[in-house]
């Protein structure tokens, strides 16, 4: 419990609210008191848009959560329940003229399963157990005629086509709502391949020809998916919706900024349930949760928290009084299986691995960013980059006239795609990582770096899978990426702008979360092909030496090293052999 004042200077018991984590309706978080970041405000400018609206985001940000703040606000049956809802929020002062308008139908597509030729059956079903739903909400504005009519109907898209002509008959507008509207879509591309996927959604599809009755029929649909995979093959003749997933009106619509972070953890400070320096921790979670940007013309402004993460780190806070022992949610192991599976569909191109690669060694990529793209056009290389931006895994950072950049938005993200990487090298080429931990805790603490890096040159010699004299440096850089990333103790990070250079690997002390750390490396990676080296490696060496030390003399060193002692190691290889390494 917690005091809080009122009006009258009278002092009250109100009881702390508990922490949302992993919940998706709004009328269970506010009638649980759970806490909730208003994002009341974007309703105006939701309607102020088109009437069919069209939004993707990554998954664990918040998604479900606003559709069901949605559905609350507009619904007709809960219209008396607004202030009970809504009063302490900021549209609770601001309401809207549509407020509790709507007789609304909801769908969520990820209920529905099953294999390739169930799936227009279940799909029917489902549909038809939602409509049966939505008469029991609203059955009180229809005749018992109507409903007799509607309940002898067994299939849904009867049902659809018999409330529709009542709904427009009697002047009851209609408003759709449909969560998780790609998925089993995607999941029938990624498990089944393309054939399959372009017979459900075109022609006589049933999932085309479901879209093409909805837009008849409904005054407002707003659809939420995680990729725009599908929008050109339904919307093809129909301009079903308007898509705003890169308006940067709704940039911060879902997520969380900085300051929503900082009043939560406030909050919770203040009830006396949080210790700890709150810009700490927000510090602490920023290299791991934070930095997504969803519009080109949103660069300047806050850059957005994953809401789950947050929700899992103050979670630990409170109930363990310390940070979470792994920074990653462990939950969002599935989320990393999506991603392992859209790259198998190599074996439709053979072009993202190499995507993928080119992403975890750079840490960004230029490319242009699709709005939308067909089921055909999927497994093309230069629409990856943007399926991995709708997926969370890429961020813009920054344009370049037309064309947009993108960038691995955090340590989580990160580590996702070293993990790929390393299952890749260790499919090929098993190593002990629990021996590699063991050799970073003394690289760490002690500054015993020679031990660990002569393990991953080692491994790297006698890993023949990634052994190219053609990538040469990128390549060993990239290996050494991959089994670095092992090391809990650092912020691994490559090709770091120091005075105006870019050093291969910077390996930044994570000492918000060990403090004992008390080393810091910069690691130069140098390469020549083995019938170069007698001539070129002492010039090499030289021009590295220089490098390095122009780079530890940046100011921005000084400050990410937070005092540990700072090693400048290069590294020379001969093709795939280390022949040269040294602390300069």
């Amino acid at each position: 419990m917690v005091v809080r004042k009122v009006r009258n200077n009278k002092k009250i018991m109100e009881a702390v609210k508990e922490i949302p984590y992993g919940m998706a309706d709004f009328t269970s978080v506010r009638e649980q008191n759970r806490y909730y970041v208003d994002k009341t405000m974007y309703i105006p400018l939701l309607e102020s848009q088109a009437n069919y609206l069209i939004l993707i985001r990554p998954r664990r940000f918040g998604k479900s959560l606003l559709l069901s703040m949605l559905r609350a606000y507009y619904d007709l049956s809960q219209k008396e329940r607004f202030q009970q809802l809504f009063g302490d929020l900021w549209i609770g002062q601001n309401p809207t003229s549509l407020q509790g308008t709507y007789q609304i139908l909801y769908l969520d597509f990820s209920k529905i399963g099953g294999s390739i030729d169930e799936l227009p059956e279940k799909f029917d079903a489902y549909s038809a157990v939602q409509l049966d739903d939505f008469l029991n909400r609203y059955r009180e504005y229809y005749t018992d005629e109507f409903i007799s009519r509607f309940n002898a109907a067994k299939k849904g898209l009867d049902k659809l086509h018999i409330l529709d002509a009542e709904a427009r008959r009697l002047g009851y507008p209609l408003y759709l709502i449909i969560d998780e509207y790609d998925n089993f879509t995607n999941v029938i591309l990624n498990e089944h391949g393309n054939e399959i996927y372009h017979a459900i959604t075109h022609a006589s599809g049933f999932y085309r020809d479901a879209f093409k009755n909805y837009k008849g029929m409904f005054d407002r649909i707003f659809m939420i998916g995680v990729s725009p995979v599908t929008l050109d093959d339904l919307t093809s003749g129909f301009n079903i919706g308007w898509n705003i997933s890169t308006n940067p009106l709704f940039n911060q619509m879902l997520g969380f900024s900085e300051e929503d972070v900082r009043q939560m953890f406030r909050y919770y400070e203040e009830a006396g349930h949080l210790q700890g320096d709150i810009e700490e921790m927000i510090q602490e979670m920023k290299p791991w949760y934070d930095n997504y940007c969803f519009a080109r013309q949103s660069l300047n402004d806050s850059k957005m928290f994953n809401c789950d993460m947050v929700l899992y780190y103050l979670r630990n806070r409170i109930q363990l009084g310390q940070s979470p022992e792994q920074m990653i949610d462990p939950n969002t192991r599935t989320d990393y299986n999506k991603m392992k599976r859209l790259i198998q569909l190599d074996r439709l191109d053979g072009d993202r691995k190499g995507v993928i690669r080119q992403i975890a060694e750079e840490g960004k990529i230029l490319t242009n960013l699709f709005n939308s793209f067909s089921a055909d056009q999927i497994t093309k290389q230069e629409i990856f980059p943007s399926l991995l931006f709708y997926y969370g895994m890429l961020t813009i950072i920054g344009t370049r006239g037309n064309l947009t950049v993108l960038g691995i938005p955090n340590t989580n993200v990160r580590k996702q795609y070293y993990e790929y990487i390393l299952e890749e090298y260790q499919k090929q080429h098993y190593i002990n990582l629990t021996e590699v931990e063991i050799l970073f805790s003394d690289m760490a603490f002690d500054g015993q770096w020679e031990p660990a890096l002569t393990f991953i040159a080692n491994a790297y010699k006698n890993n023949s899978s990634v052994r190219s004299s053609i990538e040469g440096e990128r390549n060993i850089q990239g290996f050494f990426t991959a089994y670095l990333s092992v090391n809990a103790y650092y912020l691994t990070t490559p090709e770091v702008e120091l005075n105006h250079g870019f050093c291969d690997m910077f390996l930044m002390p994570d000492l918000q979360r060990y403090k004992e750390v008390a080393h810091s490396y910069i690691l130069e990676l140098k390469y020549l092909p083995q019938e170069k080296f007698e001539a070129q490696a002492e010039n090499q060496w030289k021009e590295a030496i220089s490098q390095i030390h122009n780079y530890a003399e940046s100011p921005k060193v000084r400050l990410l090293c937070q005092g540990t002692q700072l090693h400048c190691i290069i590294m020379q290889f001969r093709g795939w052999e280390l022949v040269r390494m040294e602390e300069v």
